[in-house]
């Protein structure tokens, strides 16, 4: 049986990505959450919640959009708290499968590891 590869499309609009990422985590088994009028909602939050075995946030852009100080900041915020957060363009559709396609939750967050 032949292996479902992504089809890299950069030039994509957000909603069209969007789509597509929503479609590849479907196919993967995952849940997922989109706000449908941001307007209302707190500024910056991830355009995505994923949830299966774990949880995953995802800002999505396209190829050549800007990350607004406010969605840099929920990023920040969420990596802290020890959450998966990714920022995803349409360049980075292999990524997202491989992702989408990890079955086990990565190990604990450690904020200590690596320090000095």
């Amino acid at each position: 049986m032949a292996q479902h590869r992504p089809h890299v499309r950069p030039d994509l609009s957000e909603a069209q990505w969007q789509s597509q990422v929503i479609q590849l985590a479907k196919l993967r088994g995952w849940a997922y959450y989109h706000t449908v009028d941001s307007r209302k909602s707190n500024r910056g939050f991830p355009d995505l919640v994923l949830v299966r075995e774990r949880v995953i946030y995802a800002e999505l852009k396209t190829q050549n959009g800007r990350v607004r100080p406010e969605q840099k900041d929920w990023k920040d915020l969420l990596e802290l708290a020890g959450q998966e957060v990714y920022l995803w363009r349409p360049s980075d559709v292999e990524q997202v499968d491989l992702v989408l396609a990890i079955r086990e939750a990565p190990g604990p967050w450690n904020p200590t590891e690596g320090a000095e």
